[in-house]
């Protein structure tokens, strides 16, 4: 399977993962979804030790984030003619999609699974995902009957135009994940101005 490498792909377009038209319906005092602050963006300075070894390339099935709340399955998500990657179904509201040409998650390298933070009916599978802190389990069930555990490195949140392709998605000598839905703020005129994304590294697996 090919790897994410020295070409990033391009950044996930902000509008695709969540739409915020059911936000002009509600209180944005209330309805938008939690940031991460800035101690979450800041690198673990114990975020090398406790890398578990590599996993067997198997695709996932499901993407379980205790702390959020998060139980999804996920599908397939390739990229875009325009070389952004793809997203899930927006009716779909408990559904996330994970880069299947690029990395599986456990195996070396960095995988990237993306969902929507809300559609046009409310909240959606990645909506508490600012709300995550450093040290938090992300678990993904595979084809292969394990599950890859990863804990959260950080949590940081970029501007769509100042997204860091290379640093979200480029290589890594060790299993890395990624979890990307739209964040930075909200504006009617607009819609969301940025992604939240989640940095975390393979330390467990079940099933092995």
């Amino acid at each position: 399977m090919r790897r994410i490498g020295d070409t990033a792909i391009a950044a996930v377009t902000v509008v695709a993962l969540g739409t915020g038209v059911w936000l002009l319906s509600t209180s944005t005092d209330t309805g938008t979804p939690p940031q991460p602050s800035a101690a979450e963006g800041r690198p673990d300075p114990g975020g090398e030790r406790g890398a578990a070894h590599p996993l067997m390339a198997s695709p996932p099935t499901r993407i379980r984030i205790p702390a959020i709340r998060v139980n999804a399955p996920l599908m397939g998500l390739s990229l875009t003619a325009s070389g952004s990657l793809d997203v899930p179904p927006p009716a779909e509201k408990n559904l996330a999609g994970w880069y299947e040409t690029g990395t599986t998650p456990g195996d070396t390298g960095t995988a990237v699974v993306a969902g929507h933070v809300d559609n046009t009916e409310g909240p959606a599978v990645f909506y508490d995902l600012g709300a995550l802190k450093r040290g938090a389990t992300i678990e993904v069930d595979r084809e292969d009957a394990t599950t890859a555990v990863f804990t959260v490195d950080a949590v940081e949140v970029y501007s769509a135009k100042n997204f860091p392709d290379a640093k979200v998605y480029g290589a890594s000598p060790r299993p890395e994940l990624r979890v990307i839905t739209c964040g930075g703020g909200y504006s009617r005129s607009t819609g969301y101005q940025g992604n939240v994304v989640v940095f975390a590294h393979l330390t467990g697996a079940r099933g092995t």
